[in-house]
């Protein structure tokens, strides 16, 4: 009888011989000897499943001894041994002592990378410094493109008498604000800045003004210093916190292609060396050009025409409704930014490629002020816009050197006698804030985010926050994380509004809507703020007047702006000061990375001493090179320049004492 069984059906065909059933076993017994003897020969071959216990340090996100929430984060309990599997020891192996375990090198934070490029930025800066007058003029004709001006050879003797820094790279905000005068007549030139409502006149030496405004007295006062060294001008002033110029984008490149095809260095023979002179009504027959001055508001179109055509700001689409949360994204900070940070700080003070920026700052929204022009003339003034075309010449609180701006001769306690905290007191300016507005202008935005209350309501799902946004994810911020954002913040920072400023002034500096909001905080005289590490400096209605005392103090700077100043060409962000992005949103990160973080389950690092390193090169760099001689150098420096392109001969004019 035939039988069928699972394996006689699964096997059809003659059954196997018992020789090739023993050559199977012989070598599955040969397989299993090889496995036996690797895995006890072996420390890291297991081919045994572990079980793994679900804990906090197994779970992603969640931190614990075997799983930090990065590369500098440590646990804040005693550190669990990992059990290692023995290697036993055979007789041929001789005991060795234990020696140290080497570990990966912990990844670079994105802050020491930049702090270590600035570094080198600066270290290359500083070999170019020109050590006699030679060696300036050649360094001048390298990188302008002409002869230098008429009193060249004065103007180096005063610096060098005044103990400068002479790097050529310092004076190239002068370059970028008169190029596009070259396509300018110059008959135009002298005689708009004469006919202008506010101006000072020097002649014959004399600089005079006939204006009573405490600003014009101030440059008036400046000048004067420098007097004896200026040929004839007239330099007209722009009195408002706001620049006024903006040129659109195409007639600015037009101006620009003609300062282009006039760069040229005729030969020394032929070069003028001296300065024509000027009547008390310079140029009669010239007549002066409508300025159809407007009062646009909001000022972000106006300002947006100075970039370039196929820029993300001019084509954005106008924002009109300001009362609501404000749309607080990174997107378009990538351009300026490394890892969440500020890398290229003056791509970050440019709106051009940030329209979101439109909504998140009080001069773009409501200015205080406007009264703005196309047209071009020789206006000079304290702060600007990238788009504006104003000439820059130092602020007036810089060169009066008033307390409240500079914090007098008090500069502060030495670094390690300050408290660790955050500091930022002032008035709540940017523009006119409204109960339909408010929300995006940038102090209001920045004292919010700093409150630790509201900070901790926001994350605790107990309220939305009105005018912020809480950080993203990117910035992997462990007290985020361990929900103790406001907690932190509150341990540190120290912000807040002494006066509400209403549109309609109230009583005691409050303000209806924005009261529930804020509360007022007692003023603090800087020299008191100075007892602080971190100085946080914010835009008002336009820029801060108190951004160089800050750096002259030993308090560590932290920026974050829209506007230029005369010395951002001698400044480098990350080796004299901290950048900030203008929507706050690095604020968090930057301050995790010098104070550290300690909570339940982590403890980050800080970088007290990079803080440290700072904070004393910018007040060393600052008593270099933005002393008021540092002003008087770069202003005479600037009217010298001034004065050529004002001049009929400008083409021709020069110094060449050290070429013949």
């Amino acid at each position: 009888m035939k039988i069928s069984s699972p394996i006689a059906m699964t096997f059809s065909g003659p059954p196997r011989r018992a020789g090739g059933i023993v050559r199977y076993l012989l070598l599955s017994v040969g397989i299993i000897g090889i496995l036996f003897y690797l895995r006890r020969t072996s420390p890291t071959f297991n081919s045994v499943h572990q079980p793994v216990a679900v804990t906090p340090e197994h779970l992603p996100g969640i931190p614990g001894p075997q799983n930090p929430v990065r590369p500098d984060v440590q646990p804040t309990g005693p550190e669990k041994a990992v059990p290692q599997p023995e290697k036993p020891l055979t007789p041929t192996e001789p005991v060795k002592p234990s020696e140290p375990v080497s570990k990966a090198p912990k990844p670079a934070h994105a802050i020491d990378t930049l702090i270590k490029d600035a570094n080198n930025v600066f270290d290359e800066l500083l070999k170019k410094e020109s050590k006699d007058i030679k060696s300036a003029a050649a360094e001048y004709r390298k990188r302008r493109g002409r002869h230098p001006p008429p009193g060249f050879d004065l103007w180096y003797k005063f610096a060098e008498e005044n103990g400068a820094v002479m790097v050529e790279d310092f004076f190239d905000q002068i370059y970028h604000d008169l190029a596009p005068f070259w396509g300018l007549p110059a008959s135009t030139m002298r005689k708009e800045a004469h006919d202008y409502e506010m101006t000072i006149n020097v002649r014959n030496h004399n600089a005079s003004t006939t204006s009573g405004w405490f600003w014009t007295r101030i440059w008036q006062n400046m000048t004067q210093t420098i007097e004896h060294l200026l040929p004839d001008m007239d330099i007209a002033l722009n009195a408002m916190d706001e620049p006024r110029i903006v040129v659109p984008w195409e007639e600015i490149d037009k101006f620009m292609e003609i300062e282009r095809t006039t760069k040229t260095m005729p030969p020394p023979t032929e070069v003028i060396s001296d300065f024509g002179s000027l009547g008390d009504d310079p140029d009669p027959e010239v007549e002066v050009r409508e300025k159809n001055w407007l009062e646009t508001r909001p000022f972000w179109k106006v300002a947006a025409a100075g970039c370039h055509p196929d820029s993300l700001a001019r084509n954005a689409d106008e924002q009109t409704d300001f009362s609501n949360t404000p749309q607080i994204s990174l997107a378009h900070t990538i351009p300026h930014t490394f890892k969440g940070y500020v890398s290229n700080y003056t791509l970050s003070t440019d709106f051009c490629h940030q329209p979101d920026l439109q909504g998140l700052h009080g001069m773009m929204i409501d200015p205080l002020s406007v009264s703005s022009t196309q047209t071009l003339f020789p206006l000079f003034g304290g702060s600007k816009l990238p788009t504006n075309n104003e000439i820059l010449l130092p602020a007036p609180m810089y060169w009066n050197n008033e307390e409240r701006f500079s914090g007098g001769d008090d500069h502060g306690k030495p670094w390690l006698e300050k408290m660790d905290k955050v500091i930022w007191r002032g008035v709540a300016t940017g523009g006119r804030n409204k109960p339909s507005n408010w929300k995006g202008f940038q102090r209001h935005r920045f004292v919010a985010m700093t409150n630790a209350t509201q900070v901790s309501a926001a994350e605790n799902w107990r309220q939305v926050p009105k005018n912020w946004a809480m950080p993203t994810s990117s910035y992997n911020l462990a007290a985020q994380q361990e929900n103790r954002l406001g907690e932190w913040t509150g341990e540190w920072a120290d912000t807040g509004f002494v006066d509400l400023m209403c549109v309609v002034p109230q009583a005691n500096g409050s303000c209806n809507y924005t009261s529930p909001s804020f509360s007022l905080r007692p003023g603090m005289k800087m020299a008191d703020q100075f007892d602080r590490k971190f100085l946080p400096d914010i835009d008002g209605n336009s820029f801060s007047g108190r951004y160089r005392g800050f750096l002259m103090s030993t308090s560590l700077p932290i920026k974050a702006t829209i506007f230029r100043e005369w010395h951002d060409s001698r400044l480098v962000a990350w080796k004299h000061f901290v950048p900030m992005d203008n929507r706050f949103m690095d604020f968090w990160g930057i301050m995790e990375y010098f104070l550290g973080y300690e909570g339940e389950n982590v403890k980050i690092e800080g970088h007290d001493k990079e803080a440290e390193n700072i904070a004393m090169a910018g007040q060393e760099w600052a008593n270099k090179v933005l002393r008021r001689e540092d002003m008087q150098i770069y202003v005479l420096r600037l009217l010298l320049e001034y004065a050529r392109i004002s001049d009929d001969h400008r083409d021709k004019m020069g110094w060449v004492g050290d070429l013949l």
